[in-house]
């Protein structure tokens, strides 16, 4: 091991609770469309613009941009000074975290060890565990907060610092504000705990508006999850409400879109979005709402006979509107190739309703190459590739091996439901023509080994090998399924 004091202070560095030792880097997270969030955020003087400095710093010293992390986490210690001046100590942990590491990337050893010794300081008489850094809820709440502003993988972990904030501090608007919201995202997550208890993010957004009842945000996230449970009469009013107090907000007037979209008022939608994006031009989110807004109007019009009469205007408006969601969801993953993914299949479904399959074909091989993604979105793009190598391109081959790739994924959601109806019925349907395909009979197989049906999964597999000897796949299942029944007699 290395004692030079560039290691030995990493080693040092190691153990702090700032950005650079959470989990979203550089490989993770797709830094430009970060960048452009936080400085929306700090320059639309938001909640938290302390934390987006924060956050920001870490972002630009990934990029390589030192001298702007520096000013970031200036502009973020002057806040914290003036703004939480009896908890100053506190709050500045994580900053002074990521000051040392900015140093330590630039070369200056001296200025990182100083950082140290004043965490050092700061942290002994408020923990007795970790030197330079103390596990109290400020630390807790400000990593909850980081990492929900990452990607969708990064959620469970944001959650359950968010726990550990509210343990110690409970009545803290900001900690039950990242929790609620937290619990909101997990639970439109298909396969998720939260997904199925759909109404915790509720009793957590209704304490939000008790401690501080004109927090817009909640209103809005509130009156969704009120349209959901069919409550229209307080998620109209709550609406009206959060628009009234907050009528520059991004993210309010997005949410706000949202619930008119699915109220079937797209009209209004549109106008709240196109009024966000002058004040955020960069959000990728409000470019994917729009495109799921003019998708709306691009779906009821198809059904018009009227618009595949090139004469008529319904024709014209109909490429138009075809045009308006390309352009708005290839927006939406423009800076977020790693994380937009339901923006790229959204783009891809309407390339192939315009008649442009290779284009959609190209996105599919994209995003099928990604790794370290969440479950359900592996098995998204999955789906929708298999239907499209189904339908678009008549390969059951294809269509069988992403629906089986789907279905390895462990993850008990819609789609995986979804995966394993369509490969039934691909494999009945090959079956049905050919008793003695073994592609079919081996997809019965996995498709009873999923269920835990293991001696018709044995018996599937044994007659797959029948009509393709050799086949590697195959005697792997069935090795596996002899295994585990011989462990479950010997039990």
């Amino acid at each position: 091991m290395s004692n030079t004091p560039r290691d030995l202070l990493k080693e040092k560095l190691d153990q702090l609770q700032c950005h650079f030792t959470w989990s979203p880097q550089k490989e993770t997270i797709d830094l430009e469309d970060m960048m452009y969030r936080l400085q929306d955020s700090i320059s639309l003087n938001l909640k938290y613009k302390d934390q987006s400095c924060n956050q920001l710093a870490f972002v630009n010293c990934l990029q390589g941009n030192y001298e702007e992390a520096i000013q970031n986490l200036k502009e973020a210690e002057k806040i914290w000074r003036e703004n939480h001046k009896d908890k100053f100590e506190r709050s500045i942990i994580v900053t002074y975290g990521n000051f040392a590491w900015v140093h330590y990337h630039m070369g200056q050893l001296t200025e990182a060890q100083s950082y140290l010794d004043k965490l050092e300081m700061i942290c002994k008489p408020l923990s007795d565990g970790p030197r330079y850094t103390a596990l109290i809820p400020e630390v807790y709440g400000e990593k909850g907060w980081s990492l929900l502003r990452s990607t969708a993988q990064y959620y469970e972990e944001a959650k359950e610092c968010f726990e550990k904030a509210l343990e110690e501090d409970p009545d803290n608007v900001q900690w039950v504000m990242g929790y609620a919201t937290v619990l909101f995202r997990l639970e439109a997550i298909s396969g998720t705990r939260e997904n199925r208890e759909q109404s915790q993010s509720v009793k957590h957004l209704r304490r939000v508006l008790e401690l501080d009842p004109n927090e817009s945000l909640a209103m809005v996230l509130l009156a969704l999850k009120l349209q959901e449970l069919k409550q229209k009469k307080e998620a109209n009013e709550l609406v009206e409400q959060a628009l009234q107090k907050t009528s520059d907000y991004p993210k309010v007037l997005r949410n706000a879109a949202k619930f008119y979209r699915k109220e079937k008022d797209v009209e209004k939608a549109i106008t709240l979005l196109k009024k966000a994006l002058e004040i955020s031009p960069h959000s990728s989110v409000l470019h994917d709402q729009l495109g799921m807004c003019y998708r709306s109007k691009l779906l009821e019009l198809i059904v018009n006979p009227l618009s595949k009469d090139p004469q008529s205007p319904e024709f014209q408006q109909k490429a138009e509107l075809f045009n308006q969601c390309k352009y708005h969801f290839g927006k939406a993953f423009e800076h977020r190739p790693k994380s937009a993914i339901k923006s790229q299949l959204d783009f891809a479904d309407i390339c192939i309703r315009n008649g442009e399959c290779s284009k959609a074909e190209e996105i599919y091989s994209d995003l099928l190459k990604l790794v370290d993604i969440r479950p359900e979105s592996m098995q998204k793009i999955c789906l929708q590739a298999g239907l499209f190598q189904f339908y678009q391109r008549r390969s059951e081959f294809n269509a069988i091996r992403l629906f089986q790739k789907a279905l390895r994924v462990k993850n008990d959601s819609k789609v995986w439901k979804q995966c394993y109806e369509h490969l039934e019925k691909l494999a009945d349907r090959k079956l049905y023509r050919n008793p003695h395909d073994s592609m079919a009979l081996g997809a019965r197989g996995l498709l009873h080994q999923l269920v835990h049906n293991k001696s018709k999964a044995i018996e599937c597999f044994e007659k797959a090998l029948e009509f393709d000897p050799g086949n590697e796949e195959y005697l792997s299942a069935l090795c596996e399924l002899r295994l585990s029944l011989e462990d479950r007699n010997d039990n």
